[in-house]
């Protein structure tokens, strides 16, 4: 019997360990058909907005929505579509966007926290492709967290999520 390799068993368990890591940090592409309602409260947060401001408010509203369910998530499923100046608030940077969308300052690492959080509690949130090749953003512009996945069309899929049940939120 041949002496196992030691560097050769370790570069094969560090590669084969990395696997599912460089999978999740992949934007997945959801198609419709996979939308499901499989709990009581199911809510799309519809987010086509740039201002700040008004999105922090829907962090807020959505933070207070799944702490009435005691972030229970057999009891409620919330969900963000964003599309036009709504995927500001989950891109890596803002250079090369158009200026109307620049123009507000804010914090983006501090959003894009409370964002995460949310994605802990269960929340999902779908990027609209169109909005990036209307736009001529790059995808690689998109944060790479496994949360943010990719839809066809933003407004189609709030379409989508309302036709099989899912109660429709607008803050502003």
């Amino acid at each position: 019997m041949r002496p196992i390799d030691r560097r050769k068993l370790f570069k094969l368990a560090t590669f084969f360990s990395a696997v599912p890591f460089l999978r999740a940090q992949a934007n997945e592409r959801v198609n419709y058909s996979d939308f499901k309602k499989d709990v009581p409260i199911a809510v799309v947060y519809h987010c086509d907005y740039g201002n700040p401001e008004r999105f922090s408010q829907t962090l807020t509203n959505m933070s207070n929505h799944l702490s009435v369910y005691n972030n229970d998530p057999f009891k409620i499923k919330v969900v963000v579509v964003a599309h036009a100046q709504g995927v500001k608030f989950f891109l890596k940077d803002l250079d090369g966007l158009p200026p109307a969308w620049t123009a507000d300052q804010f914090d983006r690492e501090q959003i894009f926290g409370r964002i995460k959080q949310l994605a802990s509690l269960g929340a999902e949130f779908y990027m609209c492709q169109i909005t990036f090749a209307r736009n001529n953003i790059p995808p690689e512009k998109l944060r790479e967290d496994s949360f943010l996945k990719w839809v066809p069309s933003g407004i189609a899929a709030v379409a989508e999520l309302q036709n099989i049940g899912y109660a429709y939120v607008k803050v502003g």
